[in-house]
């Protein structure tokens, strides 16, 4: 049976740009994650440090500012929390994305895709639950 060729293309072009979408989110996930594992080694490196109260030399974009040690901790820190933030967004939309490009391409929904993780509240009740 033959088709339409603007159909097909149409559909090829659809398909193309939802695959765009889910590259473009993982893409963005895993710059993110760089990032906050970048944070993560400078609040260790500000833990370790044996001289609390000095001042440490922190890089805006391509400049670099001598800021108080605690205040440099605490800015970091709320990027952290930030960046979590924005990456479990992205996450969520990407599991979306992913079920709308395999809906598109005819796939059945992903099983098991859209589980999240159990709190440390919860997996506290399950424990207590099987311990008796």
């Amino acid at each position: 049976m033959a088709r339409d060729p603007a159909f097909v293309l149409r559909y090829l072009a659809e398909v193309e740009e939802l695959a765009e979408d889910v590259l473009a989110a993982r893409q963005q996930i895993v710059d993110l994650d760089v990032k906050r594992n970048r944070n993560r080694e400078a609040l260790r490196a500000l833990h370790k440090d044996p001289e609390p109260d000095d001042k440490a030399m922190v890089c805006f974009g391509n400049m670099f500012i001598e800021l108080p040690k605690a205040k440099t901790r605490e800015m970091l820190q709320q990027d952290q929390e930030e960046l979590d933030e924005e990456i479990n967004n992205l996450r969520k939309e990407l599991r979306v994305k992913v079920n709308r490009l395999y809906e598109a391409q005819g796939k059945p929904e992903l099983k098991g895709f859209n589980l999240n993780p159990m709190s440390a509240e919860e997996m506290k009740l399950i424990n207590r639950i099987l311990e008796g």
